[in-house]
C-alpha cells in the first residue's frame, strides 16, 4: 500500500513539474521575420497569438510597448511612428504568464517605405522568368537589359516579402506563407519585375529602405482578390458571389479524388502513346494533359485569394498598393471591371483601416494582332482597358498607361521597366509631393462644333505632342500626323479620322465625309499600333471614347 502511495505521489509530482515547465505559446504571422521592413511615419501594428491573458512586450527602436492577450490569446501592439532607418536592428517580442516566458528575436529590421504589389502574371513575373529569350527578336534588347539588371543588382536596403500561394473560400486566414529576401545576386531572381522597377525608382528618389509585399498569382481574375464583406455592399456583386459560392459547394460535394485520379491516369497513358508515336515520326509532341485540381484549389472562386494570401498580412503597415491585372477578366464580365476593381480597393482600405491607402494600377498593355479597320464596340480586351480608365474616379488612385510598350505576340511583354517607372510617377506626385507630371493625357470632355469634335484632356503636362516610343528609350517628338483617332455619325459607321493638336490640352478631330459627327474614339484596339498622342513629358494618352 505504501509503495502504491509513493508511486502515485511521484506521478502527480511529475505531472505538476511537466505542467510548470511547459513552454508558453507565441506565434506571429509569417511576415514578422528576419529582414523585414517597417513602414515609416505611421503607426506600426505588431500582433500574434499567445496564451490567454499572457503579458506581451514588444521592444524596438527605443520603444517598449506592453499589452495583455485577450481570452483567445490574441494580442496587438502599435508602435509609434518612426523615421526611416537603414540601421539593421532587432525587434524583441516576449510573453510571460505564471512564471513561464518566451521571447522571439526578429533580426535585421529596417524602417522605410512598404508597398503591396498585387495582380496576376504580369505583376508576378519575376526576373527568372523575364530574362529568357524574347518571343519577338526585336524585343531582345530589353531582355538583355533585364539579364544585366538581375546579374548586377546588389541593394540590401531593397527587400521583398514573397507571399506563398494559398486558398481559402470560406475563412479569412490569419497565417500564411512567405519569405523576406534582399535585392542581391541570386535572391533578386525572385523579385517581381514590374514591382521591382517601381520600387527601384523609390529607392533612387527617396534614399530610404523600400520593401515590396509581393502578393499575386498568375491567370487570376479580380474576383478572388475581393474581400467577402465587399461583395455584400453591391446588389450585383452580392448576387454574383452567392451564385459562385453555391456552385463551388456543389463542386466540392460531387468531387471524387480517386475517380479523378483514375481518369487522369488513363488520359496520361493515351498521351504517352501518342507522344512516343510523335517522337518516332519526328513530329510535334502533343500537349501533356494537366492533372485536375480539386475544387478547393480553384483560384478563381470569389474571395479565396484575399482570404488566404492578403488577409494574413492585415494590418501590417503599408503606404499603398500597386496592381497589374485584368487580362483574365476579358472573358469574365469585362464591362463590370471598374465596379469590381473599385470594390476590391475599397474593401482593402476598409480592412487595413488606414486613413490613406494609395492604389496605382496598370492599364492593360497593347497585345494581339494590329487591326487595319475600326473594331466593333465589343472587343473584350479594349472594354477592360476602358473600364480601367473609368476607374480613375477612385480617390487616391492612378493608372499607368502601357499601350505603347506591349508586344503583339506576347501577353507578358518584356518591358516591365517603363511599367514600373510609370506607376512610380503617381507615387512620387501624390504620396511624396514631387512636382512632376504623373500621367499621359486622359480624356476629360468633348464638344461638337459643326463637323468637328474638340477633345479636352487632363494630364496634358507642359503640352500635347505627337510622339514616338522605341523600346525603353525616352519618347521623342516627331512631325507626323496624329493617328488612331476614329469618328462616326448617326449611322454608327466608324471611320479613321483626321486629328490635330490645337492647344496645350486640346485636339480637333474630323472626317471629310461626316458632317454631323456623334462620337470619337482613340486607340480603340487591343494593339493600337501607331497611336501617337503624348504629352511633352513623353507619357502616352489612354484610349477613350467620348460617349459612355
Amino acid at each position: 500500500m505504501k509503495n502504491h502511495l509513493m508511486l502515485l505521489a511521484n506521478v502527480l509530482f511529475a505531472v505538476m513539474l511537466s505542467s510548470s515547465c511547459m513552454a508558453i505559446n507565441l506565434s506571429m504571422p509569417s511576415i514578422f521575420a528576419d529582414r523585414m521592413v517597417l513602414q515609416r511615419g505611421q503607426n506600426v501594428p505588431v500582433w500574434g497569438i499567445t496564451d490567454a491573458k499572457a503579458q506581451v512586450e514588444v521592444v524596438f527602436a527605443g520603444q517598449k510597448k506592453v499589452t495583455k492577450a485577450d481570452a483567445n490569446g490574441k494580442w496587438r501592439i502599435d508602435l509609434n511612428p518612426m523615421k526611416a532607418s537603414k540601421e539593421s536592428r532587432i525587434m524583441r517580442v516576449s510573453v510571460s504568464l505564471n512564471g513561464k516566458s518566451k521571447e522571439l528575436k526578429i533580426l535585421d529590421v529596417l524602417v522605410g517605405e512598404v508597398w503591396l504589389a498585387g495582380g496576376q502574371s504580369n505583376m508576378y513575373r519575376p526576373f527568372r522568368m523575364l530574362i529568357g529569350k524574347a518571343v519577338d527578336p526585336k524585343y531582345e534588347p530589353i531582355a538583355e537589359y533585364l539579364r544585366n539588371e538581375a546579374a548586377t543588382a546588389n541593394d540590401p536596403l531593397f527587400r521583398q516579402f514573397r507571399v506563398g500561394r494559398e486558398h481559402s473560400v470560406f475563412e479569412e486566414k490569419t497565417q500564411g506563407r512567405g519569405k523576406w529576401s534582399k535585392a542581391v545576386p541570386g535572391d533578386v531572381n525572385e523579385f517581381c519585375g514590374t514591382a521591382y522597377f517601381f520600387a527601384r525608382e523609390l529607392r533612387r528618389e527617396l534614399n530610404v529602405p523600400v520593401a515590396l509585399l509581393s502578393c499575386n498569382l498568375g491567370a487570376t481574375r479580380v474576383e478572388p482578390w475581393i474581400p467577402m464583406s465587399a461583395y455584400q455592399k453591391n446588389d450585383t456583386l452580392k448576387t454574383y458571389y452567392e451564385e459562385q459560392i453555391n456552385l463551388h459547394k456543389k463542386q466540392l460535394k460531387s468531387w471524387n479524388q480517386e475517380k479523378e485520379d483514375d481518369k487522369y491516369q488513363l488520359e496520361l497513358a493515351k498521351w504517352q502513346t501518342k507522344a512516343n508515336e510523335a517522337k518516332q515520326n519526328g513530329s510535334k509532341e502533343p500537349r501533356k494533359p494537366r492533372k485536375p485540381e480539386a475544387p478547393n484549389r480553384d483560384k478563381q472562386v470569389p474571395s479565396t485569394l484575399y482570404n488566404a494570401m492578403i488577409h494574413p498580412m492585415i494590418p501590417y503597415a503599408i503606404k499603398g498598393a500597386i496592381w497589374y491585372q485584368g487580362e483574365s477578366n476579358q472573358n469574365n464580365f469585362p464591362e463590370q471591371y471598374a465596379m469590381r476593381l473599385s470594390a476590391m480597393i475599397e474593401g482593402w482600405r476598409e480592412a487595413w483601416g488606414q486613413n490613406k491607402l494609395f492604389f496605382y494600377y496598370c492599364q492593360l498593355a497593347n497585345y494581339k494582332k494590329v487591326n487595319s479597320e475600326p473594331l466593333e464596340e465589343t472587343d473584350s480586351w479594349v472594354i477592360v482597358q476602358d473600364q480601367q480608365r473609368r476607374a480613375l474616379t477612385i480617390l487616391d488612385a492612378g493608372m499607368a498607361v502601357l499601350n505603347d510598350i506591349g508586344e503583339a505576340k506576347d501577353i507578358h511583354p518584356k518591358n516591365k521597366v517603363d511599367a514600373g517607372k510609370r506607376l512610380s510617377l503617381w507615387a512620387m506626385k501624390q504620396v511624396y509631393g514631387k512636382h512632376i507630371v504623373c500621367s499621359g493625357p486622359i480624356y476629360k470632355s468633348s464638344v461638337i462644333k459643326g463637323n468637328k469634335v474638340l477633345i479636352t484632356f487632363d494630364y496634358a503636362g507642359s503640352g500635347l505632342m505627337v510622339g514616338k516610343k522605341h523600346l525603353m528609350e525616352p519618347t521623342v517628338q516627331v512631325n507626323t500626323p496624329l493617328q488612331r483617332f476614329q469618328i462616326c455619325g448617326s449611322d454608327r459607321q466608324w471611320e479613321w479620322a483626321k486629328a490635330k493638336i490645337i492647344g496645350q490640352n486640346k485636339v480637333e478631330v474630323w472626317h471629310k465625309d461626316i458632317q454631323d459627327p456623334e462620337e470619337v474614339r482613340y486607340a480603340w484596339s487591343p494593339n493600337p499600333e501607331g497611336a501617337n498622342l503624348y504629352n511633352k513629358e513623353g507619357l502616352p494618352a489612354s484610349l477613350f471614347k467620348t460617349k459612355n
